[in-house]
């Protein structure tokens, strides 16, 4: 039975303008050697300028992998819910009928081309957002679509999540930073402890 291997890589830090910064470039260095070991067969990424360069650099480990922009990785909000919750309130101000259907009309864009099955084994790095890290791993567990909520992803984190047919997908790593030093591990949220 063929399964389709899916490494999901939230991009390197970037700057205020979306530009990886040294600390993203390295990042996404160790993060495309940890995966120079594995049988990749295709790089994708969001069509957006961090992403597309921490592509180039994870591509750069991976030389039988062909590397290419998929637009259903765009950083968006996948889901507006329609009772918000308190805590989110001030996020989705603002947000209306319509960009909740742009919203949903993306998100199932992206689990169409991604959260499925492959007729032959394959292995394929996502470079993505925050976002659609958390909107796809919510999919494969069957959470409610307001659950992508506070599933929060470091740069550079890897997470993994396979597709056979006939089964349901299976995370296998969520938020994973081993491949990262302390000071680089944690970029992307907000103050806080970490463990």
């Amino acid at each position: 039975m063929a399964t389709r291997h899916v490494y999901l890589v939230r991009h390197g830090a970037a700057d205020p303008f979306g530009t990886l910064t040294d600390v993203g470039e390295r990042q996404s260095e160790l993060v495309g050697k940890r995966l120079a070991g594995l049988p990749i067969d295709a790089v994708r990424h969001s069509p957006l300028p961090r992403a597309v360069h921490c592509a180039r650099i994870v591509g750069s480990c991976l030389p039988d992998a062909v590397v290419r922009e998929a637009p259903e990785l765009v950083d968006h909000v996948p889901h507006v819910p329609v009772d918000v919750p308190p805590l989110w309130a001030a996020f989705f101000d603002g947000y209306g009928a319509e960009e909740a259907e742009e919203a949903s009309r993306a998100a199932d864009a992206l689990t169409a081309r991604f959260a499925r099955p492959a007729e032959t084994e394959t292995h394929e790095v996502l470079v993505t957002h925050a976002y659609q890290v958390a909107w796809l791993v919510r999919d494969a567990l069957g959470a409610p679509p307001v659950r992508w909520l506070g599933l929060n992803c470091g740069n550079a984190a890897l997470t993994v999540i396979e597709y056979r047919d006939g089964d349901a997908p299976t995370v296998v790593l969520y938020n994973d930073m081993g491949h990262l030093p302390a000071e680089l591990r944690w970029t992307g949220f907000g103050a806080g402890t970490r463990p």
